[in-house]
């Protein structure tokens, strides 16, 4: 999966990290990134990943073969015609790493911030986990995908304690359990998308401004606990964030058909 040309600089590299049933594989020639892109939004024939990719048929069979034989990506007969093949991704984004988005931000001032036997329990777990988050984001190391899966198996786990058929009384329980372990406060901003506003997030009120949301490990939950509560999946899309300058994250939840409710 490496094409590195030689004498290219290593720091200029940009680079995802896919994780698949033989181990972790890095895909950086900018080709395969923007088909495995495309094939994350979903299943594509071979035309199509042509046409996306604007190179000859030949050079991305090329790719298609060594995504492949990696364990990146998948096939299967096209039921319309079994000549031909539709393309998936079998591995899972864990991170990118993107020099554009490395901060310069000084870990001094979270380590600062913390007061040792202040008798919250949490603000040492707080501290760890932004300084870790920091620290990969100096290296222009993004997690946000793996944190966002972790964020579902989470958001499952939560949800029997927090669940009610009832929107309103579902939404008053996630906000409670969010205050009571001290991972922000949550208002219903409108019902109409649903959407839903946190103040001093754990996950992100002392990231550095990068003008980009955030809240993955957030979203990951909200994702995994309205799609419980709709039935069917659902997104949680963050529109505004800490990061991005704004004094709160904004989640907007809407269900995979496009409506709020069961």
């Amino acid at each position: 999966m490496n094409s590195r040309r030689p004498g290219r600089p290593k720091a200029n590299l940009e680079i995802d990290l896919y994780s698949t049933p033989t181990g972790a594989r890095a895909v950086e020639n900018p080709v395969r990134r923007a088909i495995l892109a495309a094939l994350r939004e979903r299943e594509r024939t071979f035309e199509e990943i042509v046409a996306l990719a604007g190179r000859a048929k030949s050079t991305v069979s090329v790719h298609l073969q060594e995504m492949a034989a990696a364990g990146v990506i998948g096939s299967r007969a096209d039921p319309e015609d079994s000549r031909k093949k539709i393309f998936f991704v079998s591995g899972d984004l864990v991170a990118s790493v993107s020099p554009e988005d490395r901060v310069a931000d000084a870990l001094a001032a979270y380590a600062g911030a913390y007061q040792a036997g202040s008798g919250d329990q949490n603000a040492f777990y707080r501290l760890a986990f932004r300084t870790i988050r920091v620290s990969l984001m100096q290296e222009g190391i993004l997690l946000d995908p793996l944190l966002s899966r972790a964020g579902e198996r989470i958001g499952e786990e939560l949800y029997p304690a927090v669940a009610d058929p009832e929107t309103g009384a579902f939404c008053a329980n996630i906000a409670r359990f969010w205050e009571e372990h001290r991972l922000g406060r949550i208002e219903v901003a409108e019902t109409d998308p649903l959407v839903l506003l946190v103040y001093d997030c754990f996950e992100c009120a002392d990231l550095p401004v990068t003008g980009k949301p955030a809240c993955a490990f957030d979203a990951g939950i909200l994702r995994a606990l309205f799609s419980r509560h709709y039935g069917r999946p659902a997104a949680a899309v963050e529109t505004r964030c800490y990061s991005m300058g704004f004094d709160h994250c904004r989640f907007e939840i809407v269900a995979e058909d496009g409506r709020n409710g069961a």
